[in-house]
């Protein structure tokens, strides 16, 4: 059994996710505030302390058209950090439409009786678990 980290990587906000490829589950776990546009690295080492984590997966945003998004190269950068600060391996994984179907679960629970506003940062940490959910599907888990 390992344990994975997904990351919804932003300039503001990160969401995060943390699941087990034994059971092929994956749960959003929080949304880490940056600041100056750069990741909360002791919100992420806090989680890693807690978490201990095999294998780390990153969205990868890709334009409609499928030319590179705008935070591409921001986003690899964060995966190099990942790697060089955790020594774990990290994969990339598609995030496109992502945060468009967390809205959208979310919705879903509102409208069977959930009394909550849908904030940003629930956004964020779902979309980080289908991340995560997308990764295991495609690797297997």
């Amino acid at each position: 059994m390992a344990t994975v980290i997904a990351f919804d990587f932003g300039l503001k906000r990160t969401g995060v996710a943390v699941g087990n490829t034994l059971m092929g589950s994956a749960s959003p776990e929080c949304t880490l505030i940056g600041k100056d546009e750069q990741p909360d690295w002791e919100g992420i080492t806090r989680l890693f302390n807690e978490w201990k984590p095999a294998q780390l997966v990153v969205g990868m945003p890709t334009e409609l058209d499928g030319s590179e998004s705008p935070l591409k190269k921001r986003i690899e950068r964060f995966c190099n950090q990942l790697h060089g600060r955790y020594q774990l391996p990290v994969d990339q994984e598609n995030e496109q439409f992502t945060s468009i179907e967390a809205a959208q679960r979310l919705k879903q629970l509102r409208q069977s009786g959930r009394k909550q506003k849908v904030t940003k940062e629930e956004v964020d940490k779902i979309a980080a678990a289908i991340i995560l959910e997308n990764w295991m599907q495609k690797n297997g888990h």
